[in-house]
């Protein structure tokens, strides 16, 4: 789950990191208040989305007059702000940020990430910020310092220090920055957050360090124990299927293709997907249902993924462990039924019952389309869905 940049700023600033005066806009009036209220004569508009790369996207205006304010708020808000991050499709403007103009002496980069292949937490930073740490990491590797942390171990101030001085800074700016990187680390660590990113990280021109933006992504596993964080959600900002699927307890993703899928473990659904790609076709979504496929369970399953007006074709991929084959055709039958199913539907059921299962699916006269193995399941539902792109056709 991602917050906004105003959220992520406030979640650090309890943890002592330095933040330009700021407040929330929801209208060029909001605006130009705040801005009376921050006072001075700059101020920094920016669109509040779920994306990096707003500013090359038009999303940040600075101004120097409440006329300015105003005309940057009216512009922003309603305003569709597409980037490198947010796809074609783009990302709406609900809410603007208005701060405090920085003087900026040099900006850095500095985030937190979660390195699955070495099972660390990960510290990079860099003296030359303000850019994507994708085209740096390209254009000059060189410029990239990374730290590896032991969870279990936590943060070290020698690794703090160490972050410090390759950052570039002065002797008289490390015990500031020693404090800042510990306190990112508590908050990335007791907030269950993956990711803890400030670019750019500035340095003014009276030697502060402030977090000039910031972003924040959390675990979805851990919101249970992060009620505050969870009531941080915006929900305009994420995938309304995605949004759907994870109110009811459905592990969704939605992808460009035409042939949906539901299918019971991750790993499964991944292999699934291959096997459509190798088969010539393409996977609409990505959606693991879990062990405990009941009748319910599985009618909700079927209608988010016929919600998406691209599929052509269905297909369900069952292999029962914990589960039971035959419990699984029970449901399949029970959503067919309820559901005025349009597109062909294939399934292939495997293990525990499996007889008993695919016994329920023929004796229930539904034309359901079956398959054995996962092979032919994936060329039955391509076939499936060439058949229905050429009848439309």
């Amino acid at each position: 789950m991602d917050i906004h940049e105003y959220q992520a700023k406030q979640l650090l600033a309890e943890y002592g990191i330095k933040i330009a005066e700021g407040g929330l806009a929801y209208s060029p009036e909001d605006a130009v208040q705040r801005a009376r209220e921050i006072g001075g004569d700059v101020w920094v508009v920016k669109a509040q989305i779920h994306s990096g790369a707003r500013g090359k996207a038009g999303g940040i205006k600075i101004c120097r007059t409440h006329d300015e304010v105003s005309d940057a708020a009216e512009e922003l808000l309603g305003k569709r702000l597409v980037t490198h991050q947010t796809g074609p499709a783009g990302k709406v403007c609900n809410r603007l940020y208005v701060e405090a103009g920085t003087d900026i002496a040099k900006e850095l980069y500095f985030s937190f990430l979660v390195d699955r292949a070495h099972e660390r937490i990960v510290m990079v930073g860099s003296a030359e910020g303000g850019m994507e740490i994708e085209e740096l990491a390209e254009s000059n590797p060189d410029a990239i310092k990374k730290i590896h942390i032991e969870p279990a171990v936590g943060l070290r101030d020698f690794q703090a220090r160490k972050m410090a001085f390759a950052l570039g800074l002065e002797s008289t700016q490390i015990s500031q920055a020693v404090k800042l990187i510990k306190g990112c680390y508590r908050a990335m660590r007791d907030r269950d957050a993956n990711m803890l990113e400030i670019n750019p990280l500035v340095i003014t021109s009276s030697g502060e360090l402030i977090a000039l933006d910031a972003k924040m992504g959390f675990d979805d596993n851990a919101l249970f124990r992060q009620q505050k964080i969870s009531e941080l959600r915006d929900k305009t900002q994420e995938d309304p299927r995605e949004m759907a699927a994870a109110d009811r307890g459905l592990s969704y993703v939605g992808l460009d293709g035409d042939i949906g899928c539901m299918i019971n473990g991750a790993g499964l659904a991944m292999a699934t997907m291959d096997m459509i790609k190798l088969a010539g076709g393409e996977p609409a979504n990505f959606l693991d249902v879990g062990g405990g496929a009941s009748p319910e369970r599985t009618e909700k399953a079927f209608r988010m993924v016929l919600a998406d007006e691209n599929v052509k074709a269905m297909l369900v991929n069952i292999f029962a462990g914990i589960n039971r084959c035959d419990w699984i055709a029970e449901g399949v039958v029970h959503a067919v039924k309820k559901i005025d199913m349009k597109v062909p539907l294939i399934v292939r059921l495997s293990g525990t019952n499996v007889e008993e299962g695919r016994k329920i699916i023929a004796d229930s006269g539904l034309p359901i389309i079956t398959a054995e193995t996962l092979a032919e399941a994936a060329e039955k539902a391509v076939q499936a869905r060439n058949d229905v792109v050429a009848r439309e056709g």
